[in-house]
C-alpha cells in the first residue's frame, strides 16, 4: 500500500488519532483460504468478479506505438521513460520477509465526515490513507528520494516545453470491478475535479493550470499544461487519484458530493470496500484484494500485507485507546501530547517483561503543525498586535515543562524537521509585558469592572470551542489571556462540528493540527485567492503580496537550491504575519505494540509523519506466527521477551550518511 501523495502536497488536517490492534491470523496468498464473514462466505469470493470477455494485457486493437502489445519495446525511441527499482532499493518498498494474513483492528476518534477522497470535506488524514489504500495514481514515488516510480502508468513523458506530458496507461491495470483502467478515466477524474460543485477550491486552483487531459488512444492520455510550473507534472501523476469514468463521468460535482459521501467509486488500490462493511457514525473496514492487478509487481509485492483493516471510532478517548492496548483489545498505540504521561511513567507486567515493545522512531518526514489559528477576516485579529499578543501570551515552555514532561520542542516553522525551514525564524517567547504593551497599542487600554479589557465600549471576549481531550492544554492560555483581560470562553464540541465550522469561516480563534508536507505547496494555505473562500486550507484568510509573488516564482523555479531559498523566505514572512501561534512537536514518533508483529529494520518507512504512522504499519508491517507463539507462550508461563532497543535512529543515520 502506498500513501496517498495528496497528503504530501495538499495539506490534510490530521485531527485524529489512531491505534492500531491485529488479530491472530495467517495464511498463504490464495484465493479461498482467507478469513471469512458470519456466514462463513469468503471475503475475496465476494470481492473477486471476473469478466472473461477482457483478457488480461493490452487490448490486440491498439497498435504498439499507441501503448498496445510491443510498446516497451519501442518506448525509448518514442521519448518516454520508466523506472526499475534495482534489487538493493527492493527492502524499502516492502520487507520480503512479509507474509500475507491476519487482521488490523483501528481505533479512531471520529468518523470520517465522507468517504470521498475528492471534494467538500475530504482533507482529513482519514480520507488520505483512505485514498492510499483504495486508489491509485499515474505515478508513485520512490520510498528513499521521491523519484518517480510506476503505477497506473507503466511510461512517462515530459516535453521539451516542459509543459506537455504524456502517460502510457498499464495495460493491466484494473479496477476492483475487473474494468480496465483507460485513459478516458483519466480525462473523467479531471473533469470532476475541476467542477466547482465538488466544493473544493483547492483542487480548481492546483489542476486549474492544466488544460483538460486528450485521450490519445485507450492507453495514452495527454494534457499540457497553461504556463510554466514545474509541479504541474508532480501534482498530476502524483496527487490525483483516478476514479472510474463509467461510475463517475456523467453525473455534475453535486450528484457527486450526495452520491458518495459515504460510498465510494470503484477503486483500483490493494483495498475494496465489501457491501455492508460500514456502520455509520460507528466503524468501517477494507479488505485487501487477492485478485490486485500490481500484487505481483517487485515494487508492490510485500506492501498491504494484512487482510482486513477495522476501523472502530473511539470519540475523543486517548487513555481510554490506551487502556484498551494494555488489555489487548488493540496491538499498538500511538502516543500524542495526550498521553506523554503514560509514555513515560506507566508500569504493567506486559511492559516489564517485554511482551509489549516501545519504539521511538525518528524519520525524516516534516513534523507538521499546531497551535491556534486566529481568522484575520474581521476582528480583533485583523489587527497583527492583537494576534502578536496572542502568541506572546502562548506559554510553550511552561506547557511543554508540565504537561508534556520536556518531550516535545517549540515549532517555530511552517516546515519543522525538514531541509525547507528557516533558520533565521525567530523564536517568539512568552512576554505578557510586550503583549500589554501590543494591545494598547491596538486600542485595548482600559478594563471594566471585571477586569476585561474594554475598547469603544465593547469587552474583550471570545468563543473558542475545543474537542475535550485539548482542554488541559487550552486552559493554561485561558488563565494567561485572562490575566491581562482577555475572557477566552471555551465551548467543548464534536470535532467534525469544528472543523466544518472552520470551512465556513465561523470562527474567531481555532486549534489547528496539520499534517507536514514532504514537497511544499504554500499557495494551498497561503494564497490570497483562496482567503475569502470557504472549503479549502487557507483558514486564517492570509493574504501577503509577495508571498503570491513567491508562489509564482516558485512554480517556474526548477533548481533545488532556488526552491529552498524561495519557501523558506516564504516560511519567514508567514511567520513575522502571526496568523497563528504555533505549538510543539513530539521527538520522534513514539508507538508501543505487542510483540507478535514483523517490520522492517527501519520499522517506519522514511517519510512517515505522526499523521501517517498507522498508515505506515498497515503498509509495512505483518502478522508474524513465531513471535506470536512466543508472546503466547511467555504470557502463560509468565516469563519475560527480549526488550529491543527504544530509540530507532535508522533514518536519522541513513541522512548522515547521505
Amino acid at each position: 500500500m502506498r500513501f496517498s501523495l495528496r497528503s504530501a502536497i495538499l495539506p490534510v488536517c490530521v485531527g485524529a488519532v489512531l491505534a492500531l490492534g491485529f488479530t491472530e491470523c495467517g495464511r498463504e496468498n490464495k484465493p479461498g483460504t482467507e478469513a471469512t464473514d458470519k456466514s462463513g462466505k469468503s471475503y475475496q469470493t465476494q470481492l473477486w468478479v471476473k469478466y472473461k470477455d477482457i483478457p488480461p494485457g493490452a487490448d490486440p486493437s491498439v497498435p504498439a506505438e499507441m501503448g498496445g502489445n510491443g510498446f516497451e519495446k519501442i518506448a525509448d525511441s518514442l521519448g518516454y521513460v520508466t523506472y526499475s527499482a534495482p534489487e538493493a532499493d527492493l527492502p524499502y518498498f516492502g520487507d520480503p520477509r512479509a507474509k500475507v494474513g491476519g487482521e488490523i483492528h483501528t481505533t479512531i476518534s471520529r468518523f470520517p465526515l465522507t468517504f470521498r477522497v475528492m471534494g467538500q470535506n475530504s482533507n482529513f488524514v482519514e480520507n488520505s490513507m483512505i485514498q492510499g489504500m483504495v486508489y491509485q495514481s499515474l505515478l508513485g514515488t520512490h520510498p528513499l528520494n521521491y523519484d518517480y516510480v510506476p503505477q497506473l502508468a507503466s511510461h512517462w513523458m515530459i516535453g521539451a516545453d516542459k509543459m506537455t506530458f504524456r502517460y502510457r496507461i498499464d495495460p493491466n491495470a484494473r479496477f476492483a470491478d475487473g474494468k480496465p483502467v483507460t485513459s478516458e478515466d483519466v480525462v473523467a477524474t479531471w473533469k470532476l475535479a475541476m467542477d466547482e460543485t465538488i466544493l473544493d477550491p483547492s483542487m480548481q486552483l492546483t489542476y486549474g493550470k492544466l488544460e483538460q487531459p486528450v485521450a490519445i488512444s485507450k492507453y495514452i492520455v495527454e494534457v499540457k499544461a497553461k504556463s510554466l510550473n514545474w509541479r504541474n507534472f508532480f501534482y498530476f501523476s502524483l496527487a490525483l487519484p483516478i476514479l472510474p469514468a463509467h461510475e463517475i463521468g456523467n453525473i455534475t460535482g453535486q450528484e457527486f458530493l450526495t452520491k458518495y459521501e459515504f460510498t465510494m467509486p470503484t477503486g483500483s488500490g490493494e483495498y475494496a470496500f465489501l457491501k455492508g462493511d460500514i456502520e455509520k457514525g460507528q466503524a468501517y473496514t477494507f479488505t485487501r484484494r487477492d485478485d490486485w492487478w500490481q500484487k505481483d509487481d517487485p515494487m508492490y509485492k510485500y506492501t498491504g500485507n494484512f487482510d482486513r483493516i477495522s476501523f472502530e471510532v473511539v470519540k475523543d478517548n486517548p487513555t481510554l485507546e490506551y487502556e484498551k492496548f494494555k488489555k489487548g483489545d488493540q496491538d499498538a498505540f500511538l502516543f500524542t501530547g495526550l498521553t506523554t504521561e503514560q509514555w513515560l511513567k506507566d508500569k504493567y507486567e506486559a511492559l516489564d517483561k517485554g511482551w509489549v515493545q516501545k519504539r521511538r522512531v525518528y524519520t525524516n518526514a516534516p513534523m507538521g503543525t499546531n497551535g491556534y489559528a486566529f481568522n484575520l477576516r474581521k476582528p480583533p485579529f485583523d489587527d497583527i498586535r492583537v494576534r502578536t499578543a496572542f502568541a506572546l501570551l502562548h506559554n510553550r515552555d511552561a506547557i511543554i515543562e508540565k504537561l508534556l514532561y520536556n518531550e516535545y520542542t517549540l515549532t517555530n516553522s511552517y516546515y519543522s524537521n525538514s531541509v525547507y525551514e528557516n533558520p533565521n525564524n525567530p523564536v517568539l517567547k512568552y512576554d505578557p509585558a510586550r503583549a500589554q504593551q501590543l494591545l494598547a497599542e491596538a486600542g485595548w487600554k482600559t478594563k471594566n469592572g471585571q477586569g476585561i479589557l474594554v475598547k469603544n465600549g465593547k469587552p474583550f471576549v471570545l468563543e473558542m470551542g475545543i474537542p475535550k481531550v485539548i482542554e488541559k492544554f487550552v486552559t493554561p492560555y485561558q488563565q494567561e489571556l485572562r490575566k491581562v483581560g482577555i475572557d477566552l470562553q471555551i465551548k467543548l464540541q464534536d470535532g467534525n462540528t469544528l472543523f466544518q465550522s472552520a470551512m465556513d469561516r465561523n470562527f474567531s480563534i481555532y486549534w489547528i493540527s496539520w499534517g507536514g508536507l514532504q514537497v511544499p505547496n504554500p499557495e494551498t494555505s497561503l494564497n490570497s485567492k483562496l482567503a475569502d473562500q470557504k472549503d479549502n486550507n487557507n483558514l486564517e484568510g492570509f493574504k501577503n503580496a509577495r508571498v503570491d509573488e513567491l508562489c509564482r516564482i516558485y512554480d517556474t523555479t526548477f533548481t533545488r537550491a532556488r526552491q529552498l531559498d524561495i519557501i523558506r523566505e516564504v516560511d519567514s514572512i508567514a511567520m513575522s504575519m502571526h496568523h497563528d501561534a504555533l505549538g510543539w512537536n513530539p521527538k520522534g514518533i513514539r508507538i508501543i505494540y505487542w510483540d507478535k508483529f514483523g517490520m522492517p529494520d527501519y520499522v517506519l518507512p522514511r517519510f512517515t509523519s505522526l499523521g501517517q504512522y498507522d498508515a505506515a504499519i498497515i503498509g509495512s508491517w505483518w502478522y508474524d506466527a513465531d513471535k506470536a507463539k512466543a508472546l503466547e507462550e511467555a504470557m502463560k508461563s509468565k516469563k519475560a521477551l527480549p526488550v529491543g532497543k527504544t530509540d530507532v535512529m535508522f533514518w536519522k543515520e541513513f541522512k548522515d550518511k547521505q
